[in-house]
């Protein structure tokens, strides 16, 4: 398996307890009800979510917790999926594309909710999001988006040119600016909830890779080099499909993104840039976005490109790298003066239309899954926690369908 990230993030470099964090190998076999394998942001919801239920959770995570995907994040908790209403309704008609956009608008509330309510210390800061058209050709393609997310019951504010330049700081022909997104540290936050899932009873291992599965008509067995977790399902919420699960990988298309943070930015530097208190992205396709860091630093992110292996990644992380900076320099030259004290670079999955695989596979019995959720991944794992729950609960259900393997036939 490739390494998940390159180089080393700002918010696992920011304080000497996120470095510190530590949790357990397993050393002898266990038993739970559910077996939950990775220990990124989605893995720990599965955990906490389940656990608060009063199941039995055992996670096993490879390497170390919240090190992977979700510590080369920029955690931005974003209700909007990667495609456009407008194209998930090409794909699935207005009523199940407008069902999706609904899911991820609760699970986003939910999961600043969650947080809130648990007081988990992950920065968490309420913010609007501003999705700003690059060209007239995309303006007038943002428009008609604007005009479907409203006709369907969706909030989002449509600003003219003026209005985008006071927001953001540049000249855009349009944009639609929505409430009720955020930003968190991703480390802190999975760390977190993994936290509260041991205070119900759950059992967190890190530095455990599983070698293998197997299922049987009682349980399913997950062994790692030293011991196993007998359960009765495991979840496997890695990210993307791993060796073990080869028939799946043809499903999902790997990226590289890249991250870059600035040194903290005096008031002056920050009254020049001109950029508000929000977040931003654009309708380009790869897209760049950007937001603001707790301590004025400024985050630019993007320019995603096929996964690169190898030798060549230490230079595709610097290529990509000086890509984001050069966008961000044409949008703000003010930037051209500023250091960039971080730059790394994270591994994700797509999928054929930028929703996750959340559920089962005739494949795979007593397995379930929560795979390749794109750029939306702090959103689309909490929504899989929930869905999980319902689908080992109450069975299947019309939610499910929506991000089930079988839903492309």
């Amino acid at each position: 398996m490739p390494r998940l990230r390159l180089d080393v993030p700002l918010w696992l470099d920011k304080d000497a307890a996120a470095r510190q964090v530590r949790f357990g190998r397993l050393e002898r076999d266990v038993e739970a009800d559910i077996a939950i394998v990775g220990g990124g942001i989605t893995g720990a919801a599965i955990a906490w979510r389940f656990a608060r239920a009063g199941a039995r959770v055992v996670l096993v995570e490879g390497a170390r917790i919240g090190r992977g995907s979700t510590s080369a994040s920029t955690a931005l908790l974003m209700q909007e999926p990667d495609e456009d209403f407008t194209v998930l309704a090409r794909h699935y008609g207005t009523a199940r594309a407008a069902r999706i956009w609904q899911l991820s608008l609760e699970a986003t509330r939910a999961l600043i909710s969650t947080l809130t309510r648990l007081r988990i210390k992950c920065d968490l800061v309420r913010r609007d999001s501003v999705y700003y058209a690059q060209s007239a050709e995309h303006f007038r393609r943002l428009r008609d988006e604007h005009r479907q997310r409203r006709a369907a019951g969706f909030g989002g504010r449509w600003l003219e040119a003026d209005a985008v330049r006071r927001a953001v700081g540049f000249e855009a022909p349009g944009a639609i600016r929505t409430r009720g997104n955020a930003q968190i540290d991703p480390f802190a936050a999975c760390v977190g909830l993994l936290r509260e899932a041991a205070r119900r009873g759950a059992r967190i291992f890190e530095r455990s890779p599983v070698v293998a599965t197997h299922a049987a008509q009682t349980g399913v067995a997950v062994e790692t080099r030293r011991a196993r977790v007998r359960a009765d399902r495991v979840i496997v919420a890695t990210g993307y499909a791993t060796p073990f699960f080869k028939p799946l990988q043809a499903r999902f298309r790997m990226m590289n993104t890249y991250v870059i943070g600035t040194t903290p930015l005096t008031a002056a530097e920050r009254r020049h840039l001109r950029l508000g208190s929000v977040m931003i992205w654009d309708t380009e396709r790869p897209y760049h976005y950007a937001r603001w860091a707790p301590d004025r630093r400024l985050l630019c992110a993007g320019g995603d490109r096929p996964m690169v292996t190898g030798a060549r990644r230490a230079a595709a992380l610097e290529e990509g790298a000086r890509e984001v900076r050069d966008h961000f320099v044409r949008l703000y030259p003010s930037l051209a003066d500023v250091t960039f004290e971080y730059r790394w670079e994270g591994l994700f999955a797509t999928t054929p239309d930028g929703l996750p695989y959340i559920g089962p596979h005739r494949r795979y019995p007593r397995h379930l899954f929560a795979l390749g959720y794109g750029g939306n991944g702090m959103t689309f794992g909490f929504l899989a926690s929930k869905l999980l729950l319902e689908h080992c609960s109450n069975g299947s259900s019309p939610d499910q369908a929506l991000f089930a393997f079988s839903r492309h036939r």
